[in-house]
């Protein structure tokens, strides 16, 4: 699925970013990000350098536009994050209309309906859903099937099936009942549902630095702390050199020299990634999962529901006899007819079509008896007229049939093996003492899934299958989905201690699932996606949800990831690359009049030392605001090593942050001569 868009840029944004950018001008506030608290700081300080010079009549005009523009350089810190806020509070809005006030049939203890507001609704409530049934919070499927409406969630037409027995029960608050009848098992308080917690995410309210962001933010105070050294000595050093430098100079200096740029950029850099991840409807309960998956070497999939569709299809009948072809598909059909499971489902579809009876209902023989699917039976049948129909696995069925006296024959070996071998299910049939054939059960991989994994390959992830599947079966559809490795006979032990084995090799790992058996690996991996079709226990463990439930889009979430951190190191580079430049703008245009020699270092050749300072301190403030759209955008990110996005991150942002300031510094510095305005 492809991102929402919001375009931010129109008024109904823009005009309360700029008021959110004054309000934020609370030191209380702006203490959150120390860098621009000390550009605040001194931009009082030299605020009142221009107030003392107006009530002591002298020359105002430099100390006042040099005050002016620091202003400036702080409210469009505050634009960048205001607007990345704005943009999480429009989808939240939009996220809002989706709440319903509609009514709930909650089931009672006698088995009776009450009626109730769905803002009643309690954890563990059972409810009654039918067609045209809006779902009035989240839940589990505890009977029936039905074909759900999630449009109004995740933004896809195309309706889904939520069924109970599987791990694809879960029903999201908001979502809409199409066809069928269903009890669903509230799984979620008021207040606490995925929809709640995808409006408190884009609003802000649970948003917590990273360690990644705390660690630059700790370089960025480091920098900072340096500078203002350097500044006070440097006016000390300006007295011993006989060069008068008045306090506006310093801190003109001192805000150029700071880590400015990525200072003002770095929390809008943070919000519109996690805004971005919202998009593509996922929903993070930790920011530092998003910033790990950019990271991330390893995944394990869980097989069934994450590369599979997750239910084993009927393709193909086999009979032992080919004169008894017939008589098989009868045969499974009639025993399927009582068979809810997906694969029962998928047997009845697949006779229906071979036998040319499509849309036709099928009844049962009367007077007949269905045999339910057992643990211990491991088989289903129908029962009439002394007639006995059986389909179940190798052993059930050889059991079955020598109860009457009859063996398994080589050729019902050689079929049931034929179909393992090449990685399917076989299912056999049987009708009293004779074995009619087989049903090839086959798991059906999910679209796009070979090209989602391929890409991950080329990100240098490497992908692992885990299924519970024989070894057989297991590498059949690894080859078919292209993993790079797979793991048979899992059990959910196995794969907690896979995960456990990787991370002590120092790899970062994902971990996808849907079922209550991931859970235990879902909540040791370093990011967790949970499928929100899945289990409640699989939802609760992850750290990402995925409201599509649509495995393929791991890479979407590794993208994101990689972008975050692509972006903020992209910045910190242009940011330091522009202090570059603006030292040789001004220091050397403070020293030229004392020390004419020194105009070797004037390579921008600046009409004088105040536009020099003037020109460095208006560029330092407006490319402030130039980078916000690449900063809410993001740095675009394809497949590549470390190296060479190294590479390219110093070729394009540390050159291009070292070349742009000279370039933008130097046409201030003329339009301020031109206009006379030092």
């Amino acid at each position: 699925m492809k991102a929402k868009k919001i375009n931010i840029w129109q008024a109904k944004f823009v005009i309360p970013a700029i008021r959110d950018s004054v309000k934020k001008l609370n030191p209380l506030v702006m203490i959150a990000n120390p860098v621009m608290f000390i550009v605040e700081v001194v931009t009082v300080i030299t605020s009142l350098i221009a107030i003392a010079d107006i009530i002591g009549g002298r020359n105002v005009i430099f100390d006042l536009q040099i005050a002016l523009w620091l202003w400036f350089t702080i409210i469009f810190a505050n634009f960048s994050e205001a607007l990345a806020e704005g943009q999480g509070r429009a989808q939240a809005e939009s996220l809002k209309k989706n709440r319903s006030e509609a009514k709930a049939k909650r089931l009672r203890a006698d088995g009776t309906q009450e009626v109730i507001s769905a803002l009643k609704l309690q954890k563990e409530d059972v409810i009654c859903l039918e067609d045209g049934d809006t779902i009035p919070g989240d839940g589990d499927v505890i009977e029936g099937t039905a074909l759900i409406d999630e449009s109004a969630i995740t933004g896809e037409s195309a309706p889904v099936i939520r069924e109970s027995g599987g791990d694809r029960s879960g029903v999201t608050g908001g979502t809409r009942v199409l066809s069928g009848k269903i009890k669903v098992r509230i799984t979620a308080n008021p207040g606490e549902s995925f929809l709640d917690q995808m409006i408190n995410m884009v609003e802000g309210a649970k948003r917590q630095k990273t360690p990644n962001e705390k660690a630059l933010h700790i370089l960025l105070i480091a920098l900072t702390i340096v500078f203002i050294v350097v500044v006070v000595t440097f006016k000390y050093f300006a007295g011993y050199m006989k060069v008068d430098v008045n306090l506006s100079v310093l801190i003109a200096l001192l805000v150029c020299l700071m880590p400015t740029t990525i200072g003002g950029l770095l929390p809008a850099i943070g919000i519109a990634g996690m805004d971005r991840l919202l998009q593509y409807n996922f929903i993070a309960m930790s920011g530092r999962a998003v910033e790990a998956s950019g990271d991330v070497d390893v995944v394990l999939m869980d097989k069934t529901g994450t590369i599979t569709l997750g239910n084993r299809m009927a393709t193909e009948f086999i009979p032992v006899n080919r004169e008894d072809e017939k008589e098989l598909i009868n045969a499974a059909l009639l025993s399927s007819l009582a068979d809810d499971t997906p694969e029962g489902r998928s047997i009845v579809i697949l006779a229906k079509e071979r036998l040319g009876v499509h849309g036709r209902e099928i009844r049962a023989p009367q007077g007949s008896t269905f045999i339910p699917f057992s643990a211990e039976a491991r088989m289903s049948g129908i029962d009439w007229s002394g007639r006995k129909i059986r389909k179940g696995s190798l052993e059930a069925i050889r059991e079955f049939v020598a109860a009457q006296g009859t063996p398994i024959t080589d050729p019902v070996l050689k079929i049931t093996n034929d179909i393992s071998t090449e990685g399917s299910t076989p299912l056999l049939v049987a009708q009293n003492e004779k074995i009619l054939g087989a049903i090839r059960l086959k798991d059906v991989l999910k679209e796009g899934i070979s090209g989602r994994i391929a890409k991950l390959r080329q990100m240098g992830i490497k992908s692992v299958m885990i299924t519970g599947d024989n070894p057989l079966t297991a590498a059949t559809i690894a080859a078919e989905a292209g993993v790079d490795d797979f793991v048979a006979e899992a059990k959910p032990a196995t794969k907690l201690d896979l995960i456990r084995r990787y991370q002590g090799m120092g790899h970062l790992v994902a971990m996808i699932g849907d079922g209550t058996n991931d859970a235990p690996a879902l909540a040791q991996a370093d990011v967790a996606v949970a499928m929100n079709a899945g289990t409640q226990a699989a939802r609760e463990a992850a750290n990402i949800v995925d409201l599509d439930s649509n495995p393929t889009k791991l890479l979407d979430i590794v993208e994101i990831g990689k972008q975050i951190l692509i972006t903020r190191g992209a910045l910190t580079t242009f940011s330091v690359a522009n202090d570059v430049a603006k030292y040789f703008a001004i220091v050397p245009a403070i020293f030229i009049a004392q020390y004419p020699e020194l105009r070797v270092l004037d390579i921008m050749s600046l009409g004088s030392a105040a536009s020099a300072i003037m020109s460095a301190v208006v560029f330092n403030a407006l490319i402030i605001p130039l980078l916000i759209p690449l900063a809410l955008r993001g740095v675009h990110y394809k497949p590549a090593s470390a190296a060479k996005l190294l590479r390219r991150n110093l070729l394009v942002y540390g050159l291009g942050g070292l070349v742009l300031p000279f370039i933008g510094i130097k046409l201030i510095d003329v339009i301020v001569n031109a206009l006379k305005i030092i």
